[in-house]
Parts: C-alpha cells; structure tokens; sequence
C-alpha cells in the first residue's frame, strides 16, 4: 500500500512505518495529479482541495483528513469515483475550548469585558461549540445555543433562533462548517445585514472557517465602532489575509485554535485509525505527544494559570509582525498542551 501524507501532520511518521509499504511527504498545498496518481491512500490537512483536478485518473481509494472540517474534499466527486473518505470530528474540540477560554479571560483583564453576567451565543453547538458552551458556563455567562440542524433532528428544547441571539447576545462565537448550498448555508453567515442588527459593543468570536464572516463588513463595523472588538483566528482568503481587519481585531492569530499537540495527536491518531479500518490492518502504534517544558505551574489565581497554559497574545504578536508567514507559523507551531498535561498550583 502506497500513502501520500501531508508534511506537517504530526506523530506520524513511525507509526506508518508499520502500516504502509511506501509512504510520500509533502507539503499540503503541493500535493498534485503526479504525486497521488499510483497512490491508495491521501493523509491530509485543508490545504489539500480533494477534487476532480487532483484525483481523476488515480489509484486513490481512501482519504483521511486530520482534520474536523471537510469542506476541501469534493464529496459528490469522491461518491462518483468511489473514494472514502474521513475526517476527524471532535479531535481539536478541547483545543479550540481553550483557545477561547484564554481568549476571553484576555478580553476581561485587558478590555474591563466583564464575563459573568453576560450573554453568549453559541452558532453551531457540535464537538467544539458544546465545550466552548460549557467555557462560557464557567465563566458565569448566560449561553445561548444555536444549531439548525440538531434542532431539526432534536427538537427545540435546548436551541434558540439566530435572530435572538442577534438581538440579546453580548457576544456571539461560531463553531459551524462552511457551507455555500442547502437548508442551511453558513457562507458570509454574517453581513452586512447582521452585524447592523446587533447589540451595540458586541464582540464576535471565530475559530470555524473565515469566509462564514464578510471580512469587509466586520472591518467596517469595528471602524465605525459598532462592535466592541473581535476576536479571530480564520479568515477569508488565507493565507492572503486582511492586514487592516489584523490589527484592527482584539485578537488575531494563523489559524491554529485548534492546534494543540493534543488536539493534532488525537487528528493524527483518528486518521490512522481510518486508515487501518479501511484496508483492514491490525497495526499498533502509540500517538503522544511531548511534556511540556514546566509541567508544574504556580499561579495566583485561575486566569493565570490558563494563561501560563495558553496565552493567545503570543500567536497573535507572530502574525501582526510577519502576516507574510501565515502559513509557517501555522506548519512550525511550538508545542502548546491542554490543561490535563500540567500541574497546577493556586498560591493562597
């Protein structure tokens, strides 16, 4: 068996020496009909679009992204040439989670945003959007949960109209894919429309994908001061982003919330997983990443010892100071770990 894997994807290299006979590394945005042509196997990242132009003519059967999002593989044209494929849902959940905890814990230390007490829309309440949810439980904010599609299938118990959440939120994250077609399309989700029927000095969260945002649009509402600030790690055109919505958002970072060495050795692991499913192979291998450098973390309260774990102003400073490596600070990320790697202590 032939795989050809994306470059960047972590924790892996071993393992699939046990797996496959030959194995390929390339960057992902470098993957073409040549390379994959006499391949059974794609590993990738969203840098790879899976479509006609790339697969036609190939040995192709099977594709894992190590990745929750899809929207670069071409579904209907997979379904056409009879080629798998699989993503990694919930890998980065916990990742995303507390790029948004230390995020808002920011926003309330540097910009006096009070959290408790507030209101927060969640568009989008999957693997991520649930633990993003519970964050802003625990923070003591009143949550709001908005998702078509699970209230379709069930019910409308826990789940309240965008138009409310439009009008009450204090401040509105999304955790939604991109979709341009359907019932439910999230594409430029919000507008122009939208962000002039929004409480004043909202602040909008989004770690999904960039174009569920008109980028011009938040621009000028942030400009003209309609919303309070914005916090934004995905964005239209990547990596060839917006430099004035940059330095005008509260936060702005590569794309790379969800790039937690837990969250990518849990990708990792689930794409292997697929992988050994699809062609039937009994294989052991060990996904983990390394220890943090100071496990042990002595803090004087709760804000500060996530932000010892995390600290979002460090990927943010990166990007405003070389907006031209968006995609090398994306691929050369320092090892970040989830809460559950550390040891923490409250000094009294």
């Amino acid at each position: 068996m032939k795989v050809v894997v994306d470059d960047k994807i972590p924790y892996i290299r071993e393992a699939l020496t046990n797996i496959a006979d030959e194995v390929i590394y390339a960057p992902g945005k470098d993957f073409t009909p040549q390379l994959v042509k006499d391949a059974d196997a794609l590993i990738i990242r969203t840098r790879t679009r899976c479509n006609r132009e790339l697969l036609e003519g190939s040995r192709v059967r099977f594709i894992a992204t190590a990745t929750i999002g899809f929207d670069h593989i071409d579904i209907e044209y997979c379904r056409q040439a009879g080629i798998t494929w699989q993503n990694a849902p919930g890998c980065n959940s916990a990742s995303v989670a507390q790029y948004l905890q230390s995020s808002l814990l920011l926003l309330q230390q540097e910009k006096n945003f009070r959290l408790a007490g507030k209101t927060l829309g969640v568009i989008g309440v999957g693997n991520v959007g649930s633990k993003v949810a519970q964050v802003g439980r625990e923070l003591g904010m009143k949550v709001l949960q908005n998702d078509p599609p699970r209230e379709e299938r069930e019910g409308s118990q826990d789940f309240y109209p965008l138009e409310q959440l439009i009008e009450e939120c204090d401040m509105l994250t999304f955790h939604v894919p991109l979709v341009r077609e359907g019932k439910y399309p999230t594409y430029h989700l919000v507008n122009r429309e939208v962000l002039a029927r929004l409480k004043p000095r909202v602040v909008l969260v989004n770690t999904s994908r960039g174009e569920i945002i008109e980028t011009q649009a938040l621009l000028d509402a942030l400009s003209e001061d309609r919303i309070a600030d914005a916090i934004i790690d995905v964005w239209e055109n990547e990596p060839d982003i917006n430099l004035e919505l940059l330095n005008k958002v509260f936060i702005g970072t590569p794309h790379i919330a969800g790039y937690s060495a837990d969250g990518k050795a849990n990708a990792t692991r689930m794409a292997l997983d697929a992988l050994c499913r699809f062609f039937h192979i009994n294989a052991r291998y060990t996904i983990e990443p390394p220890r943090p450098a100071q496990p042990l973390i002595k803090a004087c309260n709760e804000t500060e010892a996530c932000l010892q774990m995390y600290d979002p102003r460090r990927d943010c400073l990166a990007l405003r100071t070389h907006p031209e490596q968006f995609e090398k600070l994306r691929g050369d990320y320092p090892l970040r770990r989830e809460k559950g790697a550390y040891q923490v202590e409250i000094k009294s």
